[in-house]
């Protein structure tokens, strides 16, 4: 369900108050963040961010196309490693 337009989207304050410390001096380093439902606004545009997904933190370059979207919407949690038996069973021929 989405958030209603009156409230507008969801920043979280201290990670927005980290970006503007970092445009204003001018540091590149990325910003370390476990904030996965905080929308990405166009001030985050250019900022390298360091998105936990759970077990380790995924770096994400954040662009134009990224505004309006989550920052955990580019930082998978799970990791899909193929479905079972089927091709791998069928590729090694039939069993005798």
């Amino acid at each position: 369900m989405s958030r209603s337009l009156k409230k507008g989207p969801y920043v979280d304050p201290r990670l927005l108050a980290k970006v503007e410390k970092q445009q204003n001096t001018g540091a590149r380093e990325p910003l370390k963040t476990w904030a996965r439902d905080c929308t990405i606004v166009p001030e985050f545009i250019g900022i390298t961010f360091l998105v936990h997904n759970g077990r380790q933190f995924m770096k994400l370059y954040v662009t134009e196309d990224m505004v309006g979207h989550k920052l955990g919407e580019f930082s998978p949690t799970r990791l899909f490693r193929g479905h079972s038996g089927g091709k791998k069973a069928a590729a090694a021929g039939p069993a005798k």
